[in-house]
This record gives C-alpha cells, structure tokens and sequence, in this order.
C-alpha cells in the first residue's frame, strides 16, 4: 500500500515538473534562432589555394512557433527558414557562387523521462532548391525524421532520416552524395565557454564513404551568445550547385549560436 501511494506521488511529481517546463516553453518566445547563423571565410585543403577555390561561406537560419504545446500528444507547429549561401569574394566581380533556400514547416515534441527534458522529437516537410533556372537548377524535397537527446546537460546526441521526393530535373542522383540519414553530437565545456559538434552523413553505398562535418567555437563573452567559429567539411553536397565535386574545405569567422544545442 505504501509502496504503491509512494510510486502514485511519484508519477504525479514528475508529471507536474514536466508540464511546468513545458509551460515554461509555450510561454518563452515565439521566434528564435533555428541552426547557427555564421559567417565565415575559408580556403581548400589538399589542393593548391587560389580565388577560384577560397570563398565566404554564411547562413542565416530562424524557426517561428505558430501554436503552444496544446496539439495531440503535446506537439507545437512551427515554421523554419534557413539560407546558406557560397560567396567567391576573392573572384573579380564578388560573384555569389550558390545560395541554397531551405523552408520548412513541422510538428515538435519536447521528451522527458521521470519528469526531466531529456530533448526533443521532430517531424518536419522541408524543400531546398537554389533558385536557379536551366541547368544550374537544383531542387529537392523531404520529410525528416529527427530527434535530439542530451546524454548530460553539456553533451547532445541527434540523428534524423529522411524520405525524399526529389523534383529537380538535373538533380535526380543527388541522395547518392547527400545520403539518406545523418547523426551527430554536440558538447559544451562545463563554464559553457568552449563547444565541439561532429556530423556525417552516409553516402551510397557498403564502404566508409561520410560527409563530415566538424566544428569548433570559443565564446567570445561570458554573457553574449557569439562564439568564434572554426568549421570543417569534407565530402560531397555541400552546396546543391556543385553536389558532385568533392569539397574539403576549413573556414573560421563569427557564428550566433541558440540558447541550447543547434540545429542541424
């Protein structure tokens, strides 16, 4: 009897802490950051360095909330928009090299275990295209799969799969070099100054054939949310444009990284 009165208050403690953190959550902003917003500039390795071959790299991402945390299963709507765009700034005439659109809208689950925010779960509509026309055009669209979870309160598993419907006339091979899923981890130094995130995605194929993705920041101020950032690609689609040339890749400059773990 007392045993069972003791596991009745538990459940019930741990469902009141979780609903007030989700309560906290729909009263928080609506709008905010989605993935790191960067601006960086970088040069190739492995090969000789030139203008044609060093270029800026940034992305500016944001996600809307459009409900609370009241749709079934405690799921909230929510839009996001993220741009990356490839700028030959070291080329006569500064040309913009590609710029990828990225709009999606999604439903969103906050995860706990024994009342405590362990993450969150996500399915989300996506469509990415560069808004060229002709043989430059690249378009594709996806329904991902995604979840987030801390293993401790500064370190950050993720992983999504993806069904895609792939649209784009000059573009019909394009999962063979973006893959089909990919995962990561994200850690924070414990003073919250000094971050590490690796993500790969899985080419076509048996082999160890990934497209990685490193990254490396330094807070710049104890009570500002800009972090000098060093990132490193190599692999293939890290453009949509130029998805089938290999691209490795080290760049550095400024990033606006969210209140938690980033997107990806």
């Amino acid at each position: 009897m007392h045993a069972q009165l003791y596991f009745d208050n538990s459940v019930r403690n741990h469902k009141q802490y979780a609903d007030s953190i989700r309560n906290a959550f729909d009263n928080g902003p609506y709008f905010s950051l989605y993935r790191d917003n960067y601006f960086t500039a970088g040069i190739p390795l492995g090969e000789e360095i030139s203008r044609t071959n060093s270029d800026v790299k940034f992305q500016v991402s944001i996600s809307q909330r459009l409900t609370k945390s009241v749709l079934p299963f405690n799921t909230y709507l929510f839009l996001t928009y993220t741009q990356k765009c490839f700028w030959n700034v070291f080329e006569e005439s500064l040309p913009m090299h590609d710029l990828n659109f990225n709009p999606g809208i999604g439903l969103s689950k906050l995860l706990f275990v024994k009342g405590h925010m362990i993450g969150k779960a996500t399915l989300l509509i996506e469509h990415e295209s560069n808004g060229r026309d002709g043989e430059s055009s690249r378009s594709w669209n996806r329904i991902t799969l995604g979840a987030n979870v801390y293993i401790t309160p500064h370190m950050m598993v993720h992983g999504k799969v993806w069904i895609p419907i792939i649209d784009g006339e000059n573009n019909k091979d394009l999962l063979d070099y973006r893959g089909l899923y990919e995962s990561g981890v994200q850690i924070r130094s414990s003073n919250d100054r000094w971050g590490f995130a690796l993500v790969s995605a899985k080419r076509k194929g048996w082999n160890f054939n990934f497209n990685f993705t490193v990254e490396v920041n330094y807070r710049l101020f104890h009570d500002e949310n800009q972090y000098f950032f060093i990132q490193y690609y190599n692999g293939y689609a890290e453009n949509l444009l130029d998805y089938k040339e290999h691209h490795s890749r080290i760049r550095a400059g400024l990033v606006i990284k969210p209140n938690f773990f980033s997107e990806y």
